[in-house]
């Protein structure tokens, strides 16, 4: 059976919620499933491949859908979306039959707590936590030297470790990460280090000082620079979780995720 758009989104809508398995038929190619799948949420992880588990998940991974599996997953691929964990690949049936199977489970809440630490690693770690990212890096061999040599400046030790970990993508598939800051507001003393869909820009005030002292400055849709004293990395993180937040995403998930524009499992 060919997979549509259409015809996966009904297979969505027959998955019971909040947490579910949808057993399909073995003319269902698993392949192309996965395939129409990452082409909306991006590269998915890996939880079991030829029936053995990947190292290392947990439930930050996604393995609440192994136990909808109860033991008989045979390949499946996961994408945190939103505040679920969606897997696809295949698992065997009642009859012993190795068939595709769709699945969803809730994902975790993160929340920061007060005391939670400022210095930029630990801020990254955190958005790597609220995101559920397990992947390996994506981006680890960016030759930041001569990125910054071109640039005329250093960048902020956050924002790199950000791009190596995340690469092409976008936080809550709305925060679109620039894998290389963009000049266009230069004259006005800003780079852009990330934009979205409404036309807001996510910059850096750079002077003088320690890149890693830049305060984000959001120049807004009609000119406006708002800016705030934090890192990147914790600036992203307050926007994902805090719902007071001026340029709050937090009204609209309650878990995040990151979506990569890599394709493929």
């Amino acid at each position: 059976m060919k997979i549509t758009r259409s015809i996966l989104d009904n297979l969505l809508d027959q998955i019971p919620l909040p947490s579910g398995v949808l057993y399909l038929s073995q003319d269902t190619d698993p392949h192309a499933l996965v395939e129409e799948l990452a082409s909306r949420h991006g590269e998915p992880r890996t939880l079991v491949l030829d029936g053995v588990m990947a190292p290392g998940v947990g439930e930050v991974q996604g393995a609440g859908l192994l136990d909808l599996l109860e033991g008989r997953a045979e390949t499946v691929v996961a994408w945190a979306h939103g505040g679920q964990w969606l897997g696809a690949g295949t698992a065997l049936d009642a009859q012993g039959d190795t068939v595709p199977v769709l699945a969803v489970t809730r994902r975790q809440a993160h929340a920061l707590s007060a005391g939670t630490a400022g210095q930029d690693e630990d801020w990254v770690e955190w958005l790597i936590g609220i995101t559920g990212w397990t992947q390996a890096l994506q981006r680890p061999d960016v030759d930041w030297a001569q990125t910054e040599a071109r640039l005329g400046t250093r960048l902020p030790r956050d924002y790199k470790r950000m791009v190596e970990t995340f690469g092409e993508g976008a936080f809550d598939g709305y925060l679109q990460l620039n894998q290389e800051p963009w000049t266009d507001l230069r004259k006005e003393g800003l780079l852009i280090w990330a934009g979205t869909e409404h036309e807001n820009l996510y910059c850096w005030q750079i002077d003088d000082g320690e890149p890693d002292d830049w305060p984000v400055t959001i120049q807004t849709f009609d000119g406006e620079n708002v800016p705030f004293a934090c890192s990147t990395a914790e600036f992203v993180c307050r926007i994902l979780l805090e719902e007071d937040h001026p340029f709050t995403m937090a009204r609209y998930f309650d878990t995040h995720w990151f979506m990569t524009y890599r394709t493929g499992a």
